[in-house]
């Protein structure tokens, strides 16, 4: 079961004027169940993404790239679950283009104006001929008010789906944010998250896009981990529709940037933990704070080995107070020149640590009463310097191993 989660109410996804989605059964590896979605964006909506850093990226991953860098008028993305088309050579890529190719048909536009994406199992053929084929159906069921079905058609070992809304005045103007996401294991993106996409009706100047994506990822997807695995096919999108009617943003700097930023921001995060929170096998939510630090790429660098390590996680797990394994993974961060004397250890607010060593007044029973709940937070202090930064993660259980051994079944 998902940590403090539970499935979105379709009626409070607000629908984005611009964005009509359609799901629909194509048979991609399981039948009955809905593996075929389909986004269609009105002319002049803008689009950026950013994407997986694995070098054997997956072949619809190098043909949005692609077609991003080109400057095409996105005007429809497709995305199947069931086969990742990843470990699949120049057929792949050949698939993937087939699937642009149909949906470009029956949309009677350029197959460059279509993103794909495919999650599922690697290194297996894409069954390019039943998405052709699921293609007629999902255009005809697209919608607006859509966001609930979708997030549920592009879930793989996920069990729950995963979409968040909000609302915010700009310039006098109701703006509105609504995104999807789905993923579960085989999660440390380096860029973003399996999949993502995020769509807004604010008018937002295109020269802006690409900046603000890959900053929205920055501060939500690319800090979350599960297993510390970096996917090939890693994809987080943001789409402008520019249909709220309020004055373009020229500036994330002014006062209706900030205003949008920190809504899209919102989303993103509670997007990206829910990921975090639907872990597979997870049973907690763990905050891992870090500050301190001379730089906020050395506290990441902290607070991801603490993230990764799996004895820190099977302690958190078993509600095991064993936290010489946390000092051990601050130890072994790579920072060369880190004094052990200055460093603190909290679980809440507990004090565990204190200058590097046990803090004399902790008591194992209150480490124990931390490690029992569903939510906890690790704070460490390096004591060198006024940098901070933040990394969310979940407990390793039995459950994650029995998944994975049995996923391809």
């Amino acid at each position: 079961m998902p940590v403090n989660l539970s499935a979105p109410d379709p009626a409070a996804l607000h629908p984005i004027a611009g964005v009509c989605i359609g799901v629909t059964e194509a048979g991609v590896r399981k039948a009955n169940r809905k593996d075929l979605t389909v986004f269609l964006l009105d002319e002049g909506t803008k689009v950026a993404g950013v994407f997986t850093k694995n070098r054997f990226c997956a072949a619809p991953v190098q043909i949005c790239r692609e077609h991003l860098a080109n400057g095409s008028d996105i005007r429809a993305m497709v995305i199947n679950t069931g086969n990742a088309n990843a470990g699949t050579g120049s057929d792949g890529l050949a698939r993937a283009n087939a699937t642009c190719d149909g949906l470009a048909r029956e949309l009677g536009i350029k197959a460059t104006q279509i993103l794909p994406f495919s999650t599922g199992v690697i290194m297996e053929p894409l069954p390019v001929e039943r998405i052709v084929a699921g293609l007629p159906a999902a255009i005809a069921a697209a919608t607006p008010d859509n966001w609930g079905n979708a997030a549920s058609g592009i879930m793989t070992t996920d069990t729950i789906p995963k979409a968040f809304s909000t609302q915010v005045q700009i310039s006098g103007k109701t703006v509105s944010v609504t995104g999807i996401s789905k993923g579960a294991g085989m999660i440390r993106p380096n860029m973003a998250t399996m999949l993502s996409f995020v769509a807004t009706d604010a008018d937002i100047a295109p020269a802006l896009l690409k900046d603000l994506v890959r900053d929205l990822a920055d501060q939500s997807f690319n800090r979350v981990t599960i297993d510390g695995d970096t996917s090939t096919n890693d994809s987080f999108v943001l789409m402008a529709t520019g249909k709220a009617g309020n004055a373009e943003i020229t500036s994330m700097d002014s006062a209706d940037g900030k205003l949008l930023k920190a809504a899209l921001l919102d989303v993103a995060q509670k997007l990206s933990q829910a990921i975090v929170r639907d872990g597979e096998g997870a049973t907690k939510f763990i905050t891992i704070r870090v500050d301190g630090g001379k730089t906020g790429e050395e506290c990441r660098q902290v607070a991801y080995a603490i993230a990764h390590s799996p004895l820190v996680k099977t302690a958190f797990f078993a509600s095991d107070p064993n936290l010489g394994r946390i000092l051990a993974a601050v130890g072994y961060a790579g920072i060369e020149d880190l004094e052990q004397g200055g460093i603190d250890l909290y679980l809440d607010e507990v004090h565990v640590a204190k200058q590097g060593g046990r803090n004399p007044e902790y008591r194992e029973e209150d480490g124990q009463r931390v490690m029992k709940q569903s939510e906890i937070t690790v704070r460490v202090s390096l004591g060198r310097g006024t940098a901070s930064d933040t990394v969310w993660t979940c407990d390793l259980s039995h459950e994650y191993v029995t998944i994975n051994a049995d996923y391809r079944s």
